[in-house]
């Protein structure tokens, strides 16, 4: 009995010592053989795709290792066979290449290596029009400052115009683009015609609107036209390309203008009817005026005056005049010509033109400015369309443009506020708006020095 127990004994011992544990590998539902250890495959995976990330360094490249899988087994004796195991693999693993298009309004202008490498593409695009800087490893838009500095844009956003997609997908090597030859096609796209010829009731800003284009690309490419003046039959260079991607940026930009002063006026009975004599100087004040632009690919395509901030106010000037009474004559200060003003264009050069006015919208109904003498009514064919125009009879004029109907004539008296009009847009005009001018001793000046939000 004590002898059998030792046999049984031995026998069991010797039974583990020769048991081991395997390793099936399989490839989806093929089997690939049998390993001693899955680390061995692991590690076989990891140099394959090493190696195909050298052999090919402009592609990502994948492999069906989502698709290995183990299966254990403890037996008496049982074999591996981890060389053969790997041959059979290496058969077994596939690779295909993946990377990303870049698919604009639904159409797949590109491929790119990956995700990465797309949005260093768009991101190189819209600098050209919104400078980055470098922060703390992170790119980000020059928009730290809260408010912007006077004559230095304050960018508030950057955004593409189209629908913009990236897609990863199953790719072959060669499809994938060169990101400067990427960036180049995203900028550029189509050329547009080149030419228009102006036809009856054209204007600049009406062309613009037609074409889809800046007026500033049709002052640019057109330096010919002044004041706005065109005719029928004028050939335009409207020569643009069409790019696949449109960047509209958002900015605020800040400018310094002066506040005109007014002039309180003391009557001398003494002193010839009409004269005038300056008792004590005044001066100018000064106001930060806040516009907002939106620009298309750098071509600024609307304007929206946001808000005003005076820094000085202005110091009346006193002086002293004739105390015959004048018909007409204005007081020197001006109220906006329309209700409910909101500024769309305003004074100065605009892409190497001048500008003499401001463009306002609002209540249709066109008032009197100040106290005045109208003496001009009708339309001269000069952009303006139908036009008012009142002498103030105080070194004053004011001019309204492109109205759709005048209500007044030539040689009335008007008081400050009375109707004189309605708003339209004859002449060379975009939209249903005012085109209001004040020129001082036959020169213009900036409206907004006048008036106040």
């Amino acid at each position: 009995m004590g002898l059998l127990a030792s046999i049984s004994i031995g026998g069991n011992e010797y039974v583990q010592m020769h048991t081991y544990e395997v390793y099936h590998v399989y490839v989806g539902d093929q089997l690939a053989g049998t390993v001693s250890d899955p680390k061995i495959v692991e590690d076989f995976i990891m140099g394959k795709v090493k190696q195909l990330e050298e052999e090919n360094p402009n592609v990502h490249m994948v492999l069906n290792s989502d698709q290995v899988a183990y299966k254990a087994e403890k037996a008496y004796k049982i074999q591996s066979d981890d060389s053969e195991a790997l041959s059979s693999l290496d058969g077994l693993l596939k690779s295909h290449a993946v990377g990303v298009q870049l698919v604009v309004n639904d159409k797949m202008l590109g491929v790119v290596k990956d995700k990465e490498t797309a949005e260093t593409v768009l991101s190189r695009i819209k600098e050209k029009y919104a400078p980055q800087k470098k922060d703390a490893g992170r790119v980000s838009v020059l928009s730290a400052a809260p408010e912007p500095k006077v004559g230095e844009p304050l960018i508030e956003s950057v955004d593409f115009a189209e629908k913009v997609n990236m897609n990863i997908t199953e790719i072959k090597p060669e499809d994938v683009a060169n990101p400067d030859d990427l960036v180049r096609k995203l900028e550029t796209g189509n050329v547009a015609p080149s030419k228009y010829t102006v036809e009856k009731g054209d204007c600049v800003g009406c062309i613009a609107k037609k074409l889809g284009i800046s007026k500033q690309l049709i002052y640019e490419k057109n330096p010919w036209i002044q004041d706005d003046k065109i005719r029928v039959g004028d050939v335009l260079d409207v020569t643009m390309l069409k790019p696949a991607l449109t960047v509209v940026t958002v900015e605020k930009v800040v400018e310094n203008q002066e506040i005109q002063h007014e002039i309180i006026y003391e009557k001398d009975d003494t002193m010839r009817a009409g004269e005038i004599k300056t008792t004590k100087p005044g001066k100018n004040g000064m106001k930060k005026v806040t516009f907002r632009v939106t620009k298309e690919n750098g071509y600024m395509m609307d304007m929206e005056l946001v808000d005003e901030l005076v820094v000085e106010q202005p110091i009346p000037e006193y002086a002293k005049k004739g105390t015959k009474v004048i018909l007409g004559e204005g007081t020197g200060k001006f109220i906006w010509p329309v209700l409910n003003a909101k500024l769309s264009d305003y004074f100065g050069m605009r892409w190497g033109k001048m500008h003499k006015g401001i463009d306002v919208t609002g209540n249709r109904n066109i008032m009197v400015a100040d106290n005045g003498v109208v003496t001009y009514t009708g339309n001269k064919n000069d952009g303006y369309g139908n036009k008012v125009v009142v002498d103030h009879k105080n070194g004053y004029v004011t001019v309204y443009g492109h109205l759709s109907k005048i209500e007044t004539t030539t040689g009335k008296v008007l008081e400050k506020g009375e109707k004189i009009g309605v708003m339209g847009s004859t002449g060379d005009s975009t939209g249903v708006h005012l085109h209001f001018e004040i020129q001082r001793n036959g020169e213009a000046e900036n409206p907004l020095k006048f008036l106040s939000r």
